[in-house]
């Protein structure tokens, strides 16, 4: 189902115009709770849960008839009582007196789902949910009671076109009780409900992710509105424009990490940040992006993309231009065929102005091996990239394989910088046993001159065994290694069917691991 045929449309009328086709309705709520696994799996994970485990009453603080926990000071108290879940958290206050005032002072950790007798460790997260109706009331008596602060919110059951009230006075009063983190999602019905202006308003935000929703209206949002605390945003399956995207990046003067999942619109981004580090996008119908002036970025990465109007295969053709990233260190998924890459500044180098990045140390791509044109791409694209060390491969079955072929081309082009003077490691996904697979490693095996390690992570239902894979690898390990420190290391990929690129998307932003493309959990060595 494309996102043009749902954005806009009522329940009703997709739901008869799914029965005049002749085909059931109820696939229609199937749609539906698939895109919110989807949108659950990205947002982050609430930081309390009520399904703790917990010792028995009164172990922690009654010690000898003595309450010594109660004795502690305020501060400390607090910061207990806002790593509680709500309901836990008010509980305290039939404590003692003590506690009575503390829950109330307390920055609050308010997440939804955890209001209802029934919820589980799930919550939202188990499809079908907890009633959006009691969540809603239950949130209001919440915000209505606590004076706040509130650390985080997680807004994620609530049909919020039934309550179109509710969801306006919820952000007018979150703005006023200085909210730290909210993760906003709409429960659809509709896909596209208008985000209000007044979310403008929560200027104390440090985290945001929205779900579900289309954007708000830049133009009719205050000219000095912006977010001056917020450092990382999330927006999934939404829809928006392009100047609406741009403004919210433009008002954020401190924002760090940027991501975008599963947008139901075709993404153009243009990309002028001075503090923004991270980039992330994923599933997204990708049309262009641009890196005009980011001088902070250091990692820019793609998990998985669509075209707009159903060409054949997964990832989209699209264009990534980069300007001014002085600091971009990372760069992945994309690949030849379909993505173009284009350097828009120049670089001198020995007086001779040329355009490549030179502080990218690791790149991943995506290589249909059966596809002769993308193959024939490879060589200009990592030139693009003269100081690369560490190169990882997806191997993809493209729907429009051409069959065999044949890499000559890479023994006959002008050496690759980047493979005989830098490339220390080299990862290649989902091997296949095709004869341009293990063309393109040998390639690289009798040119890399630094190489250290070399990881092949075998397709597991290619082969039965690891003699087979032996037989097919046969000429790279027989090849004239430049390299003879380098380690050949095969693995068994525990994916069956193939699928997306390797890749953990809830890492990328984390900046203590040194390369995400790396987290590869092998099953079995060969």
């Amino acid at each position: 189902m494309e996102p043009q045929f749902i954005i806009g449309r009522n329940v009703s009328d997709l739901q008869a115009r799914i029965e005049r086709n002749g085909e059931d309705p109820r696939t229609l709520d199937v749609g539906i709770n698939l895109m919110l696994y989807f949108v659950y799996h990205y947002i982050p994970r609430p930081p309390v849960s009520p399904a703790a485990a917990f010792l028995p009453y009164g172990a922690l603080w009654i010690h000898q008839g003595v309450d010594r926990i109660s004795r502690l000071p305020d501060n400390l108290l607090r910061n207990i009582v806002s790593r509680l879940p709500v309901k836990d958290a008010a509980r305290t206050a039939a404590l003692s007196w003590r506690w009575r005032p503390v829950w109330l002072s307390a920055p609050l950790t308010l997440v939804d789902s955890h209001l209802l007798p029934d919820c589980g460790e799930d919550g939202p997260y188990a499809i079908g949910g907890p009633s959006p109706r009691a969540v809603t009331a239950a949130v209001s008596r919440v915000l209505a009671v606590h004076p706040g602060p509130f650390r985080t919110v997680h807004l994620t059951c609530t049909t919020m076109n039934e309550h179109r009230g509710e969801m306006a006075r919820w952000l007018d009063v979150l703005a006023a009780k200085g909210v730290k983190e909210l993760i906003f999602v709409n429960r659809p019905w509709p896909l596209d409900l208008r985000l209000p202006t007044t979310l403008f308003s929560c200027t104390s935000l440090t985290r945001l992710y929205l779900g579900v929703w289309r954007l708000p209206d830049t133009t009719a949002v205050p000219r000095r509105a912006a977010f001056p605390n917020l450092l990382e945003l999330g927006i999934c399956l939404s829809v928006m424009e392009d100047r609406d995207l741009a403004f919210i990046v433009e008002r954020s003067p401190v924002l760090e990490i940027l991501v975008i999942t599963g947008s139901q619109t075709g993404v153009r981004l243009r990309l002028v940040s001075h503090s923004l580090r991270c980039l992330l996008m994923g599933f997204t119908y990708l049309e262009d992006i641009e890196v005009v002036d980011a001088p902070r970025l250091e990692r820019l990465f793609q998990s998985t993309a669509f075209r707009e109007h159903g060409g054949k295969g997964k990832l989209g053709r699209s264009m990534i231009k980069i300007g001014h990233a002085p600091n971009l260190r990372m760069l992945g998924y994309f690949g030849p065929g379909y993505n173009q890459i284009e350097i828009t500044k120049t670089v001198t180098v020995a007086g001779i102005k040329e355009k490549f990045v030179p502080s990218v140390k690791s790149l991943a791509i995506v290589l249909p091996f059966g596809v002769r044109s993308a193959l024939k791409k490879v060589p200009d694209y990592l030139r693009n990239f003269p100081n690369l060390e560490t190169l990882h491969v997806q191997s993809d079955k493209a729907e429009d394989s051409t069959g065999k072929v044949n890499l000559k081309f890479l023994q006959e082009g002008e050496p690759i910088k980047c493979v005989v003077q830098t490339m220390k490691k080299v990862f290649f996904y989902e091997f296949q046993g095709s004869k341009s697979e293990v063309a393109f490693l040998k390639f690289i095996a009798e040119r890399a001159r630094v190489l250290e390690k070399m990881v092949v992570v075998v397709a597991s239902e290619c082969f039965s065994s690891g003699a087979n894979v032996n037989v097919k690898l046969k000429p790279l390990i027989s090849a004239k290694w430049i390299s003879q420190a380098c380690k050949l290391q095969l693995f068994k990929s525990p994916r069956t069917g193939g699928g997306d690129p390797m890749f953990c998307p809830q890492l990328a932003s984390d900046f203590s691991f040194a390369d995400p493309f790396d987290l590869v959990y092998y099953q079995e060595s060969l």
